[in-house]
């Protein structure tokens, strides 16, 4: 499956919460860091359940995936309903098939206010 697919794949089966397809989609012995919360993520066992345990009340909105070769690089929105939405920009290594390792930057809408000193230079959204 190409490296793409892989990842149009894993959040659907995130989403669908097909737990034993989402371990198919990932090594062993993968790294995933979420550098927001200073968190690393080690082995396929526990991302998996790092993402089962989540609170229930979520859906997923893929909003885009680009690849170029093992790199992949998506963004996703999470809407829940009780905590608000989020969106993560995910940059993924998958090689034959699995992801290998992944950074990941996950944030709420609005987390952080928007600066006085940039206030006549951007909109608000």
């Amino acid at each position: 499956m190409e490296p793409s697919k892989v990842i149009e794949t894993l959040w659907g089966r995130i989403q669908e919460r097909d737990w034993a397809g989402v371990a198919e989609l990932i090594a062993e012995d993968v790294v995933v860091e979420w550098p927001i919360s200073l968190e690393r993520i080690v082995g396929r066992e526990n991302f998996v359940a790092v993402n089962r345990e989540y609170p229930d009340g979520w859906s997923i909105r893929v909003l885009r995936v680009v690849a170029e070769g093992e790199n992949v690089v998506s963004e996703v929105e999470v809407p829940h309903d009780s905590m608000g939405v989020f969106r993560a920009a995910s940059f993924w290594t998958v090689r034959d098939g699995q992801v290998v390792r992944a950074t990941e930057y996950w944030t709420s809408l609005g987390a952080e206010p928007r600066p006085e000193w940039r206030a006549a230079l951007a909109e608000p959204m």
